[in-house]
């Protein structure tokens, strides 16, 4: 098997899911996902599964991670937030896709492994923060685009405040002990409109920074 063989395939079968945003396919071809899985799964880099990064967290299966990024509707000139770096491998897709992208995570040791994955790939354009993803990164101003990589049962109100105007925002919202739906939310002139997209099962959006590994 060459090297572009497991790129390929993964591209065909989420064309076959349903994905057609061409840049999004584009992204998910070129960013290797193998690099963002530890060792002993490496060789399932490119298989549309989610797999298991350490700290109790998952990096999310691809087909998940392209219709998220195709809900996000990003343009290369949107300034975007993403709540929940884990792997780093939704921050290195959305970062093809947008002018700049601010990345928060929680898990220190998972934040740091993230970095340099980013730095090894010269994706320049991501700036990270360790921190509460649930606070947003009110000192950024608003946001073109948000998208929050964990569960909760609603989106937490600093997030929805930092949603600049026309802007959007997708997550997993839902009971944490059942499945979830992902959700895009459209800021508009009189408020908030929201889209139910597909059922799907994350890890709980969870407050406040950690050390712990």
């Amino acid at each position: 098997m060459t090297e572009e063989e497991p790129r390929i395939r993964l591209v065909m079968e989420l064309r076959r899911l349903g994905i057609k945003d061409l840049n999004v396919l584009s992204a998910m071809e070129r960013v290797p996902r193998d690099e963002f899985v530890p060792a002993p799964f490496r060789e399932r880099g490119w298989d549309n599964l989610a797999l298991p990064i350490g700290n109790g967290q998952t990096i999310s299966q691809p087909h998940i991670v392209a219709f998220m990024s195709e809900a996000l509707e990003v343009g290369d000139r949107h300034k975007v937030l993403e709540i929940g770096t884990g792997s780093g491998y939704q921050a290195a897709i959305l970062s093809t896709l947008c002018r700049r992208l601010y990345t928060i995570e929680r898990v220190k040791p998972l934040l740091q492994t993230a970095e340099r994955r980013f730095e090894i790939m010269r994706l320049q354009n991501i700036v990270t923060r360790w921190g509460d993803g649930t606070r947003g990164w009110p000192d950024q101003g608003t946001f073109d685009r948000i998208m929050i990589t964990a569960a909760s049962p609603s989106v937490p109100p600093p997030l929805l405040d930092q949603l600049g105007p026309g802007g959007v925002l997708v997550a997993p919202i839902g009971p944490l002990d059942g499945e979830q739906s992902i959700v895009r939310i459209r800021r508009t002139e009189s408020g908030f409109a929201e889209e139910i997209l597909l059922d799907v099962r994350f890890v709980p959006l969870i407050a406040g920074p950690t050390h712990e590994g």
